[in-house]
Formats: structure tokens, sequence, C-alpha cells
């Protein structure tokens, strides 16, 4: 398809573009999941628009990185001004909003946490993992050994990937400083039968607390009192792993054990944070006081990379961890920091800890209903706008990765119709077996967005089983 580009004044052929990307793109940054792959042209809102202007209702926004949708006025207004103002310096000197927006943010912990600490900032979620690395080391005397979830994901960069756990981000690779034990995480759709989820929960708690009973369990020397273990890494929710969302008690009874021996708590609220579950952290849910937390993602909606950590006084302040121990150039840079302190500040003034939970009910009603109808459903979940629908076979429960690929590729094509116009739909692909739709719409969604997007689903859904 041809277009005419206003802004640059030619003739843009999709088709080439696309021959373009084959020739001279790598297709290992995380593209080419269609075929062919999509081009998008402009978005706002909660829509994105392709080379036809074809609405696509965007329910992933980003992998959650845009929870303020696209082409946010009052947050592209801050970026213009901060364009003008101050739009670049080296991260060796010192910037208003820099300092305003690691204050905020640790005022933040310490009233809900009733900590003192400090905010390091980084570029990538990925990259303020690795920087949690290194402080949970500096605090271990060099220990590299971590536990972490089952499903859990937490960036591919060499650290953060060897404590995921899938190994396809490690295969090629080898094995690089950390290694990690990856324990169960509960299931509740697919916890052992004749369990409740709390039974399960707590079974996974059991099982976890049994590695330090004896030093021939494991992790632990009794002579000493010492694990041989620094970390847990946690997302309250997992991501990628699939909106998972363990019953309420387990984080509490994991951090008891935690707490017990020793083992520093780091929760990755890189995808869940800045109010996508109705708080600004999703471990707010749970009850319990991390040791460092990881964000990232949403912090700047999208329009500049910018991530960081917080973590405990004793575990990050510059007598333990000084000047120059871990560091970016583009860390702290004032655009993402100006959008960072603005995001905060629209946060709370748009109170979203009372909408994103009504927004987040609506939906989930809509897809129980939607289950009902379709038995392909077999399993809906939420915590405010972090939804989930797991797709399988005719029985409910077995996966059905290919029914998804398809309900994916029909989305895209934009071939679903609404008031007699063409739109599309798009999605995101997660769980433990590639079969569950990850829902994270823009926390401003209408009613009205989340009815046309349950509408859009049945339609899918129905189009992908024919298809079969």
């Amino acid at each position: 398809m041809n277009i005419y580009d206003k802004n640059l004044g030619v003739v843009i052929d999709d088709a080439q573009l696309l021959a373009d990307e084959a020739r001279y793109s790598s297709h290992g940054d995380t593209v080419h999941y269609v075929d062919p792959p999509k081009i998008f042209r402009r978005c706002e809102g909660s829509y994105m628009y392709d080379s036809a202007d074809v609405p696509f209702l965007d329910l992933q926004m980003w992998y959650s990185a845009v929870n303020f949708g696209y082409a946010n006025k009052r947050l592209n207004d801050v970026l213009h001004r901060q364009i003008d103002l101050l739009p670049q310096v080296a991260s060796q000197y010192l910037h208003q909003t820099r300092i305003e927006l690691a204050k905020t943010i640790a005022v933040d912990a310490r009233d809900k946490f009733g900590l003192d600490g400090r905010v390091h900032f980084n570029v990538g979620g990925a990259q303020a993992i690795e920087d949690s690395l290194k402080i949970v080391r500096n605090a271990c005397n060099g220990k590299s050994l971590m536990f972490a979830f089952e499903g859990g994901y937490h960036g591919r960069t060499l650290g953060a990937s060897a404590i995921t756990s899938s190994y396809r981000y490690r295969r090629r690779y080898g094995h690089f400083g950390e290694r990690a034990m990856f324990i169960p995480f509960p299931y509740p759709f697919r916890r052992p039968k004749g369990m409740t989820a709390e039974e399960y929960s707590d079974a996974c708690v059991r099982q976890f607390a049994r590695l330090f009973e004896t030093e021939y369990n494991g992790v632990w020397d009794p002579k000493v009192n010492q694990a041989e273990y620094a970390a847990f890494y946690v997302e309250p929710i997992q991501g990628t792993g699939g909106y998972v969302i363990p019953p309420m008690n387990f984080f509490k009874d994991l951090k008891k054990v935690l707490d017990q021996y020793g083992i520093l708590m780091v929760v990755d609220e890189i995808q869940m944070g800045f109010w996508r579950t109705g708080k600004m952290w999703s471990i707010e849910h749970f009850g319990v006081t991390p040791d460092v937390l990881v964000f990232g993602k949403a912090l700047t909606n999208g329009l500049n990379p910018l991530s960081g950590l917080w973590a405990r006084e004793e575990l990050i302040n510059p007598q333990v961890f000084p000047a120059g121990s871990t560091h970016s150039t583009f860390n702290s840079n004032p655009l993402g920091t100006s959008l960072g302190l603005e995001v905060i500040r629209m946060g709370k003034e748009m109170n979203y800890e009372k909408t994103v939970p009504e927004k987040g009910a609506h939906f989930l009603d809509g897809l129980r209903d939607l289950q009902k109808k379709h038995k392909e459903i077999g399993d809906v979940d939420g915590l405010g706008l972090a939804l989930r629908a797991e797709i399988c076979a005719e029985d409910g429960f077995t996966p059905n990765r290919e029914l998804l690929d398809r309900m994916v590729d029909i989305g895209l094509a934009g071939d679903l119709t609404h008031n007699g116009k063409k739109m599309g739909l798009v999605l995101d692909v997660g769980g433990w077996y590639k079969n569950v739709i990850t829902l994270a719409p823009s926390l401003d969604i209408t009613h009205e967005e989340i009815d046309l997007g349950l509408s859009l689903l049945d339609q899918l859904l129905t189009k992908a089983k024919r298809a079969s």
C-alpha cells in the first residue's frame, strides 16, 4: 500500500519498507512475532492506526509501558517544555527533576513501607535489574546465587536472563555471573487437583521453607546461620508469565521465611507498577515490605527510556554504594525525569486508585460473560487493569496456543467490524504455554471502549475458531 507522508513529502510503500526491514534489520530485537510484521503510522488514546488509517484498539499498550494512553497531551507538553529548557545534561551533573523524582519515590516508599531508602536511575527495566543485582551482591558479600520463580521474567540482558526461568533466553549465550534456583509459583488455575488456591499457596511456601531445614536440604549452613543464596526476585503478578495472580496470603508467608534466613526480597514492578493494578506498586496489595523495588516502563509513558530502583538505606547509602558503583550515560536524563515526575503527579490527581479497580471490575465481568459463551476460555482473572484470559481446547483446560496465535493474526489484519467500519485489535500473548491473552489497556480507557474491546474479542474468537 502506498501512502503520502506529508511530513516527509514522499510516497511511502509498505511493501518496500517490509522488504528493507527483511534485508537490513536484525530480527533479534523482539520483532517479527507475526508474518508479515505490522506497520503502524500514528496513535492516539487507546488506538493505533495503520497505513489505511484503520483504527486498532490496543489492549496491551506497549507491554504496559503506555499506561496513560498514546499521545497523552499533558505528558507530551511536559516533554516539549523540557526539550526547550534542558534537553540534555551529563549524569555526572545534577538537575532539578532528577532530585525531585528521587525524593518523590523515596518519600512515597517511606510512607508505605516505613523505611528510609534511596532511588537509583537507569534507562531500561533489564538495566535496572542489573543494578539491583549489583546492590544485592554488594550487600551479601558477593553472593551470586538468587531465587526466582518458575514463569518469572526479569529481562534479557545477561544478568537478568540468568534469573528469568525461560532457558530460551540463555541457550545461545551460556551462563554469566548470576545463577538462579527457580521455585514454583502458585498458579491458581493450574493448581494440583484437590487443593484450593490458598492450600496450593501454603504448599509452595512449605516446600520452599524445607530448603532451610537442615544442611542436607541444600542452601543453609546451620553452624554459621548463613544461606548460600542472596535474594529472591519476585514479580507480585507474573507479567510475561501470563498475568498470574497468586493468593493474597502468599507473599506474606514467603516473606516470613526470607526474613528468618536473611534472604533479601527484590520486587520487580517493571510491568505492574504505576497503577496498573490500582496501586502505584502491585506489591501493596499483598501487605509485605520489599528490600529493593525495581521499576520502569510506564514511568515515562513510553516517551523516553527511564527506569530505576528503590532500596533500603542500609543497602544503598553512599558509604556502602558510593559514587560510580554502577552507571549509564543516559540514566536520570532530564527528559525522562521530568516525565516521571509528571506521571506521578498525574496519577495521584487522576485518582487511579479508585478508577482503575472500577474499570477492571467492569472488564473482568465482561470477560466472565465471554467465558460463558466460549468454552475455549478456560480462565479469566484480573487485578485492576491487569487482566488475563487463558485460551484452551474445548475441554476448557488444555492449553491452545494455536487458537490464540490465529486470534492475534486476525486482530492485526484489521478486518473486524464495528458500526459497519473496519477495526483491528492489538493483543499480547503470554503465559507458561503462550496461550494467555494478557490485557493491559490504557488506565484512561472508557467503559465504552472496554465494551468495544469485549465485542471485538467475541468476534475475534468466533472467527479464529471457524478458521481452525
